[in-house]
């Protein structure tokens, strides 16, 4: 199913996550119901550092379909690395980017690829 976009909720949480844990990163596995981002998971065992945070994907509970992933950048660049790029070709579609002071405006939405994308947010 095409992903329509993402819930001003989720959004909204993902931020506050991002913030939370600054300045270490966090990851997640974004989840869509019906074309629409609505949920997340954090997997267990998730290793975080101030410059990266990653998890086994056999952690992940079976059965998971996955839209794409959600992870900080406290640096507050915006872009994806190279082992952005790497994981991301590993995990859905679309793949967001959080950055401080994380508020309204500050995150952004890569294809697997790393191209930068837009997604609506639905309120």
């Amino acid at each position: 199913m095409e992903i329509r976009g993402i819930r001003r909720e989720c959004l909204d949480t993902l931020r506050a996550v991002g913030k939370s844990q600054h300045p270490n990163e966090f990851v997640a596995v974004l989840r869509e119901t019906d074309g629409i981002i609505e949920e997340f998971d954090l997997a267990p065992g998730t290793v975080v550092t101030q410059q990266s945070a990653g998890f086994s994907m056999s952690m992940m509970p079976l059965g998971i379909r996955s839209a794409g992933s959600a992870h900080s950048h406290p640096n507050g660049v915006l872009s994806p690395s190279n082992a952005d790029l790497q994981f991301f070709g590993r995990l859905g579609k679309y793949h967001f980017i959080f950055g401080p002071p994380y508020g309204k405006d500050d995150w952004r939405v890569f294809r697997r690829d790393g191209t930068p994308t837009e997604l609506e947010v639905i309120e």
